[in-house]
């Protein structure tokens, strides 16, 4: 469903991905995992067509983002860490905005918002200024946003960022369902245990380059670890169990 093949990003000097390959099929939730500065956002930025890559390609179902974006990009929803959204809008203008976009007709936006709305609990907001929404309702919004065409692809970058519990556990079940609908998910996070609950396989990033991919066993047999949680075989791949040792043994 997304295939990624020797994708690059220099910016001058620098080489933010290198050689970047991987494929995530249909009907799987992917994690794509890092440090700070590893790569992972420039990689979505490039996967969503945001940015152009230097070198490589991306492909949603077979069409190539850079050679063919409006093919690629109807097939897929976009959810950015940190959302920009029209603040002057009512959330229900803002859906409509969106679904004119993707040129969804203009009755089913209509039931597409209705139902969007009821699934994340914002009925009684629709009418109200997105300027008027706390972090999370706007990250529920985005999320509606992204849907409102029915992708088959979605690329998320950091989708728990500002949801309460209650709020987090929807986006959980909702990525579960759409993938065994059929769609696929490929998903950045800095929380390992939501990476470890949900994704079906993970991708390691370190240093702009894919230093490994697989699902939890894989990860294990690639570390030489034995270890049953993700944030140990994760601390071992990046080279940080030196600094986790040394926090362990301070005193407070």
């Amino acid at each position: 469903m997304i295939r990624v093949e020797q994708l690059n990003k220099n910016f001058s000097a620098f080489k933010a991905v290198e050689n970047i390959t991987l494929e995530v099929k249909q009907g799987e939730i992917f994690g794509f995992l890092g440090p700070n500065g590893a790569g992972k956002t420039t990689t979505i930025k490039m996967m969503a067509g945001l940015i152009q890559p230097t070198a490589g390609e991306v492909y949603i179902k077979d069409w190539n983002i850079n050679s063919h974006p409006q093919k690629a990009k109807q097939l897929c929803g976009f959810i950015p860490d940190r959302p920009f959204l029209y603040g002057k809008l009512t959330g229900r203008e803002f859906l409509r905005f969106m679904g004119q976009l993707y040129t969804v007709a203009p009755s089913q936006i209509l039931a597409r918002t209705q139902q969007l709305f009821e699934l994340f609990e914002m009925t009684d907001y629709g009418d109200d200024l997105i300027e008027s929404y706390s972090h999370g309702m706007k990250q529920r919004l985005v999320m509606a946003g992204a849907l409102i065409h029915k992708p088959c692809a979605l690329i998320v970058d950091e989708p728990m960022v500002g949801l309460d519990p209650k709020g987090a556990r929807l986006v959980k079940r909702l990525f579960r369902q759409l993938c065994d609908q059929g769609a696929t998910v490929f998903m950045s996070t800095h929380t390992l245990e939501i990476a470890e609950e949900m994704c079906d396989r993970i991708g390691i990033i370190l240093e702009g380059q894919l230093i490994a991919v697989g699902t939890m066993n894989e990860l294990r047999a690639s570390s030489g670890s034995q270890a049953e949680r993700l944030e140990q075989i994760f601390f071992k791949l990046t080279g940080d169990e030196a600094i986790e040792k040394i926090t362990d043994s301070l005193e407070f």
